[in-house]
């Protein structure tokens, strides 16, 4: 029992220490996610935006769960840092339909050699390349549905899930099934015309893998023969 309370207590000081990390990047990433774009320093001061609130409880939330799940170790301070970039990624492809270069490569380096040194294993170079290589084809056989940038968030989710990575890739394509779906249903033809900006779900297909990957994965194959 003392074990067991002593392991929660853990888990929930990594939290904490999470959530007050999310919070306190909330503002950093709210300025890299207004400078990306219009190609000016990443760090120079900008007024808040209003989706300020949106972004730092996004980065405070989601600090706090890769605490929790992953407790005060190196994965939690990796898997926490995913999210950020995510949430960056989120809202530059929402506002602009554009997933800065100079923000998501260099975050690609950064984790894949953190995940890396954390886990040795070529896996996560071999997840990257391949994920990265897929959605490439993607794009070139359907250009219009998907652009370079989510090319590279491809790179990026499987430089930090690894294997997990086939999963965040299939939701979120699955996810980006059901706007996709509402618009053609509601413009017909016309939707052909309309960009659905693709960098979100794949944003929320990568969180969910990243906590829940590994146990979807083995649910699915343990469906098999």
């Amino acid at each position: 029992m003392r074990e067991s309370v002593s392991v929660d207590a853990s888990a929930g000081l990594a939290a904490l220490v999470g959530l007050l990390a999310g919070a306190a990047i909330g503002p950093l990433a709210d300025r890299v996610a207004t400078n990306s774009p219009r190609h000016d320093p990443l760090l120079a001061a900008v007024p808040r935006s209003p989706r300020f609130p949106l972004v730092a409880a996004g980065t405070a939330v989601l600090g706090g769960v890769s605490g929790l799940v992953f407790g005060a170790t190196l994965e939690a301070a990796i898997a926490a840092v995913f999210c950020w970039i995510l949430v960056v990624v989120t809202r530059t492809d929402l506002e602009h339909l554009l997933i800065p270069d100079r923000v998501v490569l260099p975050a690609t380096a950064v984790v894949l050699v953190a995940r890396t040194l954390d886990d040795p294993s070529v896996v996560w170079l071999a997840a990257a390349a391949v994920a990265a290589a897929v959605f490439f084809v993607f794009a070139l056989v359907y250009p219009r549905g998907m652009g370079m940038g989510d090319v590279k968030l491809a790179g990026y989710l499987g430089a930090g899930l690894g294997t997990a990575v086939a999963v965040g890739l299939f939701l979120g394509v699955v996810a980006a099934l059901v706007p996709a779906v509402v618009i053609l249903v509601r413009h017909g033809t016309a939707a052909r015309k309309r960009r659905i900006p693709f960098g979100p779900f794949l944003a929320l297909g990568g969180v969910i893998a990243l906590f829940a990957g590994d146990s979807i994965l083995g649910w699915y194959l343990d469906l098999g023969p």
